[in-house]
């Protein structure tokens, strides 16, 4: 008979559930630091952080909580995917490599989540908090978004790999959308002390900079899915011969409507941006751009 999950806030002892990822991410670091990265910060800072998972893990010491093992299990995990995030964007996305790596960190960043539902914890928010949750949630939405940035003039590149590029467009529009949600349901009363705009601002769960860019991309991402997949648009072939992906912890979605996702986005981005952030001179003429065509379309 299989033991209950034990409750997050419980010590773990041996934490076994953790260790072949312990070591798969061990064996990451070792590896990008053998390749004359030895001296990068967020190397250097994530074999710290995957130390102290290693020590918290074995000692069984009371603050051996679930939750306190898989937050230092996910902040490895970002620290190593951003060194390779930004290997990725300094070689501008190579043709030959790009797509299968970044499956690769798609799936690195997803198995925080992964790794709570295999222990039976329904609530990855209560594992980890919002700020982390956050941060995953960003970090996979926004890689997905430079990767279509890039490769979208790619014509040549296109053609073989059309499918797997609609996907990354509808995974990534879904990861910053869901993002955007884990803090719009906070109370508004618990800003009245706040002035007008902040309160505002804090009531539609824009925390930073970040909330605002993740209305952005989310808002051109469905407008190059428009682009390339909405009526009247002819389907490229595809071959999708380079592109394996594994199944991840990707956001629950339904079909994924560009039209209507992006309109709702770009509108609340240029509402802030003009309204509470205006002396802060936010651009919005991409924006009112993308929205003159969503109108068109529905024309």
């Amino acid at each position: 008979m299989e033991h209950p999950p034990e409750p997050s806030g419980c010590p773990i002892a041996g934490a076994d559930f953790l260790q072949p990822r312990l070591a798969g991410l061990e064996d990451r670091v070792r590896r990008l630091s053998n390749g004359g990265d030895s001296d990068d910060p967020f190397l250097l800072q994530a074999s710290a952080t995957l130390e102290n998972l290693k020590q918290l893990s074995e000692d069984g010491r009371e603050n051996s909580t679930f939750s306190n093992l898989v937050q230092l299990y996910a902040q490895a995990v970002l620290d190593i995917t951003y060194f390779e995030e930004n290997q990725l964007v300094d070689e501008d996305f190579l043709e030959a490599s790009s797509l299968q790596k970044v499956e690769q960190l798609i799936h690195a960043l997803s198995e925080p989540e992964t790794l709570i539902k295999e222990s039976g914890e329904n609530e990855p928010l209560a594992v980890l908090g919002v700020e982390l949750l956050e941060c995953l949630y960003w970090r996979r939405g926004a890689l997905l978004y430079m990767f279509c940035h890039t490769v979208k003039g790619r014509k040549e590149w296109l053609m073989d790999k059309m499918e797997a590029f609609k996907k990354f467009l509808s995974e990534g529009v879904n990861y910053l959308v869901k993002m955007l949600g884990f803090r719009c349901s906070v109370n508004p009363e618990e800003f009245t002390n706040q002035d007008s705009d902040t309160a505002r601002l804090l009531h539609e769960g824009i925390f930073s900079d970040t909330h605002l860019l993740a209305m952005m991309y989310s808002g051109e991402m469905c407008y190059w899915g428009l682009s390339y997949f909405g009526k009247g648009k002819p389907q490229m072939q595809s071959t999708d011969s380079g592109s394996n992906s594994k199944q991840h912890c990707s956001p629950d979605t339904e079909t994924l409507d560009f039209r209507d996702t992006g309109e709702k986005m770009l509108q609340k981005y240029v509402a802030v941006c003009e309204g509470p952030l205006r002396a802060h001179e936010w651009n919005t003429r991409n924006a009112k751009l993308i929205l003159d065509y969503f109108k068109q379309l529905a024309t």
